[in-house]
């Protein structure tokens, strides 16, 4: 395959939309500006939360889950216990984002020419 054909996969822009109520728009809208939000930042923010697994943030999809019983409590309760488990691993070996990055940059130092 040549370079012209080939995809930039995960650094093309993707469009996320969905309808709201002119009434809910015009509230978030306001809601935002209070707090020091534009609205995509805002989204933007709230999806790498959900996507790096934010606790607060698990906490609140598992109760939207529970009241919009998307899971029956076995499965809730599964998720709940495997999260827990990866912080666990993480909080053992030191694993946070952080630190990799850290030890990283130490490399790099001690060997350039990686």
């Amino acid at each position: 395959m040549s370079d012209e054909h080939e995809i930039d996969y995960g650094n093309l822009d993707k469009v996320i939309q969905f309808k709201e109520t002119d009434k809910r728009h015009a509230d978030l809208r306001i809601r935002l500006h209070y707090d020091g939000f534009y609205q995509g930042e805002f989204f933007r923010d709230i999806v790498s939360g959900y996507l790096s697994g934010d606790k607060n943030l698990t906490a609140f999809v598992d109760k939207i889950k529970e009241e919009k019983r998307k899971y029956n409590k076995g499965r809730l309760l599964k998720g709940k216990s495997v999260r827990k488990k990866s912080r666990e691993v993480e909080k053992q070996f030191a694993l946070r984002e952080e630190e990799l990055e850290s030890i990283f940059d130490i490399i790099e130092q001690e060997f350039p020419d990686l």
